[in-house]
């Protein structure tokens, strides 16, 4: 036999490898005239090892990194160049921050973007022997230099697809929805996916835990924007729905594995949370902590990130999960635009209320993420008085999280929106121009 037309080389990180194994999944079992190899670069040195072993065959490295990664990335991906390149090598970019900016993902060095769900697109490079001509879901440069864009790969079935890579025995958390209807402000995921919620069946859902226990996996979580949202398209978690899906998963998983649900790698929106919904949870599952999606202590910045739920529902929730014997988990913001005094006032507050309930707070800096109506909002800032009480809760051990390096994060984002104007924008154009919601 002969050897591959098409080498697939994987900068292979675990902060990302999700992405990269539901892209495995779908390439596994697709049928294609194409011979090609998947290897996998732990690093900047195994990656550029990759690409010089692939000699003069056609050679696809594949990245995915979040928007906060990007810069980091782009130096990565210089480095390697340094290691390995030529005229057979192309570096395609994918996920949010490859969608949301195309053309910044291009000038930071890399060959192509993938724009959307990659999972199409991957198939047909593969069937294509790596030429992006005629293919949907890409942005690179031609000739002449212009940016070419191929319009947003089209949305599939998440039935379509496996959620994790059997050929490979690539396994992650599972996939259950795609999509949230929310749309908060500062959130990349409604905009990546589509503000619509696309859930796995139960049927489809039940066949990987099965894959799971045949290959003796044991521990079975979900990744979904609200969890309680899986199997209803309204703002009504549907209970029955979960719990049939609960058992199934359990009773697929067998008497010696663990099904997880409401913790990481997902979270439970706070006005989701019920006792019916909680004791779902303790029944079938494993976990004793439970994430709940706060994000500020203030009505005023709720209404304004269109978060769709109160502050009274987030009280609620975690004296709730704790009278029911949860750990619960609080994620916060800090810095969000048009946040003043009195509602970092009113978060720290409430921060300080469910920390002696008994609650975590996960803090964050706000960052404007490409993608979402926020983007072209300054950088979350947190003044020296904030940053204090943070620091006391986290000696306590009432408060955890990369809120720190996210401020790093936030100013670089914010000077790329800056660098990148998006037309016909205002950066000047921000929530709460009062004090009204």
């Amino acid at each position: 036999m002969s050897g591959p037309e098409l080498v697939l080389v994987l900068r292979y990180r675990k902060a990302v490898t999700y992405g990269f194994h539901v892209l495995l999944g779908a390439l596994g079992q697709h049928e294609t005239a194409t011979r090609y190899e998947v290897r996998f670069g732990e690093s900047v040195e195994e990656t550029a090892q990759h690409i010089r072993e692939a000699g003069n065959v056609r050679t696809l490295v594949l990245w995915s990194f979040y928007s906060p990664d990007a810069a980091a990335l782009a130096e990565e991906l210089s480095q390697i160049r340094e290691l390995a390149d030529g005229p057979n090598v192309t570096h395609l970019a994918g996920g949010v921050h490859a969608t949301a900016e195309p053309v910044q993902t291009l000038d930071a060095g890399w060959d192509m973007a993938a724009i959307g769900e990659g999972e199409s697109t991957l198939l047909s490079l593969v069937d294509a022997k790596g030429d992006p001509t005629g293919i949907t879901g890409l942005a690179y440069r031609d000739a002449t230099g212009a940016v070419k864009k191929t319009g947003k790969a089209k949305q599939r079935d998440l039935n379509d697809f496996p959620g994790f890579a059997l050929k490979w025995d690539k396994f992650n958390a599972l996939e259950i929805t795609r999509g949230c209807i929310y749309a908060c402000r500062f959130c990349q995921t409604p905009f990546m996916f589509s503000a619509k919620f696309r859930h796995r069946s139960l049927e489809n859902i039940r066949w990987h835990v099965d894959e799971m226990r045949r290959r003796g996996l044991r521990d079975v979580r979900f990744i979904t924007p609200t969890a309680l949202s899986w199997g209803t398209q309204s703002e009504e978690p549907d209970l029955a729905a979960v719990e049939e899906m609960l058992a199934s998963c359990k009773e697929g998983i067998g008497p010696d594995g663990r099904v997880f649900f409401g913790s990481f790698p997902s979270e439970i929106r706070p006005e989701h949370v019920s006792r019916e919904a909680l004791r779902l949870v303790k029944k079938y599952c494993a976990n004793n902590n439970i994430i709940v999606g706060a994000q500020s202590g203030s009505d005023r910045v709720l209404g304004a990130a269109k978060r769709g739920h109160g502050v009274e529902e987030v009280r609620r929730a975690a004296r709730l999960g704790i009278e029911e014997g949860f750990r619960i988990n609080v994620d916060m913001i800090f810095g969000m635009p048009g946040e003043n005094q009195d509602d970092v006032g009113d978060s720290l507050a409430l921060a300080r209320e469910l920390a002696d309930l008994g609650a975590r707070i996960h803090a964050h800096t706000f960052m404007p993420l490409p993608g979402t109506p926020w983007r072209d909002a300054p950088p979350g800032d947190v003044d020296p008085e904030t940053i204090r009480e943070v620091d006391r809760l986290s000696r306590r051990g009432a408060l955890y999280g990369h809120w720190q390096k996210q401020r790093e994060h936030a100013a670089r984002l914010a000077a790329a929106a800056e660098a990148y104007p998006r037309p016909g924008r205002s950066r000047t154009i921000l929530p709460m121009a009062s004090d009204s919601c």
